[in-house]
């Protein structure tokens, strides 16, 4: 992840990266649920360096998605950006994975960035089929705004959410620095995403720390983390992240899904595995992590 990535977090004061205090005012808070899905993954399974650790030493690439899908519990999916692929397409990638795989899709970039919400019912329509084709595996998917988008062009935007059906999750990546301050085109979207059950995707960045917004407008909550491939302070966020997860399980959050991204994703495995570890121990929560064979050293979530 290339947006707010630092060169280097080594001269940052630790508190630099302390959660800001979240929003708490949980709209659905009255919804109580008895347990709180959460997740990691990467952003793709095309991983040449995973090979002999992630994946067999010679398992051909035709199997790396299943692989994949059989160390990870999600998968930030960011082919849906480039192409909008057919149901049977969709269908097939999510036939061979675990019953609690989710697939993250983001948004088609025709719909997001060309056409800008604008005349898109036809592109939608079709990103929707694929959507359903994944079945239980669809997890929540993702809009997410260039960078030069902002609350002066939200009325397509607003227009196109008021349409996008509810049973299917959804979140927006906002990127532009006013959507996070407090003038009336910004607010009027943060209120209207919570009256809709949509929520805000954080992202936990080192160069951007106003997009770690922490408004929490939807029971599900999804955080792209940038991680400096296994610098203490990936550690120290991560924890953070378990911490907070333990204070809102039970205040009606639905899901938590971790979006790994690691420089050329060599440390997501190692990533992935430490929050599993952390969720387990803070909160109770089981979440799946990877089980890496380097050498004769086994590397796995814990039990």
């Amino acid at each position: 992840m290339k947006f707010g990535k630092l060169p280097s977090v080594d001269h940052l004061d630790p508190d630099f990266f302390t959660l800001p205090l979240v929003d708490e005012r949980f709209p659905w808070e009255s919804n109580k649920r008895d347990t709180c899905e959460v997740r990691a993954g990467g952003t793709m399974w095309t991983i040449k360096s995973w090979r002999g650790s992630v994946y067999p030493q010679k398992a051909p690439q035709r199997l790396w998605p299943e692989l994949y899908g059989q160390q990870f519990a999600a998968i930030e999916f960011n082919a849906t950006h480039y192409r909008i692929y057919p149901p049977e397409k969709m269908a097939a990638w999510a036939k061979d994975m675990p019953q609690d795989f989710r697939f993250c899709a983001k948004f088609p970039q025709l719909i997001s960035h060309y056409r800008r919400f604008n005349n898109c019912e036809g592109p939608t329509d079709d990103f929707i089929d694929g959507i359903l084709a994944l079945g239980h595996h669809a997890g929540v998917s993702f809009i997410q705004l260039p960078p030069h988008y902002a609350p002066k062009h939200a009325m397509a935007l607003a227009s196109y959410l008021q349409k996008w059906p509810r049973e299917l999750p959804l979140a927006i990546e906002f990127r532009h620095a006013d959507w996070f301050s407090e003038t009336p085109e910004a607010m009027a979207m943060w209120e209207m995403l919570s009256d809709l059950g949509i929520g805000a995707v954080i992202s936990d960045t080192a160069g951007r720390r106003d997009v770690l917004h922490m408004r929490i407008t939807a029971p599900h909550v999804l955080v792209r983390f940038g991680g400096y491939a296994g610098h203490v302070s990936d550690r120290m966020r991560l924890e953070a992240w378990a911490h907070w997860i333990n204070h809102h399980k039970d205040r009606g959050l639905k899901s938590f899904d971790l979006l790994v991204h690691q420089p050329d994703s060599i440390h997501t495995p190692q990533t992935c595995i430490e929050f599993a570890q952390l969720v387990k121990e803070i909160t109770g929560i089981s979440c799946r992590g990877p089980q890496l064979q380097l050498g004769n050293i086994s590397l796995s979530e814990g039990a």
